[in-house]
């Protein structure tokens, strides 16, 4: 069955990766999503595995959504956000569970957002938002390519606005991107598009 963007569309989960500069750039976009978010977030952010991580911890104290490490087999919760453990692919299966993967790096990094991104795409097609933050390389551009072949909506964090270029660029390059935009309006954007659904 093909998605079709008719007046049954709606989203059902926005995946968002960031690396370098990252924490300041997901503090930003989660701190203005408001609250009572109708859809899951799943976040992968590029973490030293070697030491504990109190992402969840930094990034609840400045949403008013709960924020927490993500749990293999977990179901995903609207207006929860899931934060991929260090040295764990985060991924999401059908019926939005979450499954956290310990295969091979992609592109040296572990999670990786290539990995959730096809996912996203694999299971929610185009009921699915994918958003590149600030970061060094190239992780994310395969994935945002997936997604929008899957009828996906991409967002990027204009690269000439981010702390670092690397990830934003490439995802822009790939010509898959719908919306290259400044930090401080990715927010807006995506609550527009889940507020929308159902209204064509």
């Amino acid at each position: 069955m093909t998605a079709q963007h008719d007046s049954a569309e709606r989203y059902d989960i926005v995946g968002v990766a960031s690396s370098a500069g990252g924490i300041h750039g997901l503090g930003v976009l989660l701190g203005a999503l408001g609250t009572a978010f109708p859809v899951p977030i799943l976040i992968v952010q590029h973490l030293d595995p070697r030491h504990r991580t109190v992402i969840a911890d930094v990034l609840g104290r400045r949403t008013s959504l709960p924020v927490k490490l993500a749990e293999d087999g977990e179901h995903a919760e609207p207006g929860v956000v899931y934060v991929a453990p260090p040295d764990r692919h985060l991924l999401v299966g059908p019926e939005g569970t979450l499954v956290l993967s310990p295969s091979e790096a992609v592109n040296f990094l572990r999670p990786a957002a290539d990995l959730l991104f096809e996912s996203v795409a694999s299971v929610y097609g185009a009921r699915g938002i994918v958003c590149v933050l600030t970061g060094t390389g190239i992780d994310g551009a395969r994935g945002v390519d997936e997604v929008k072949s899957q009828g996906g909506t991409v967002i990027a964090q204009d690269p000439d606005t981010a702390e670092f270029r690397g990830m934003p660029a490439s995802a822009v390059a790939t010509g898959a991107v719908d919306f290259v935009l400044p930090l401080e309006e990715i927010a807006t954007v995506i609550r527009g598009l889940v507020a929308t659904e159902g209204q064509g």
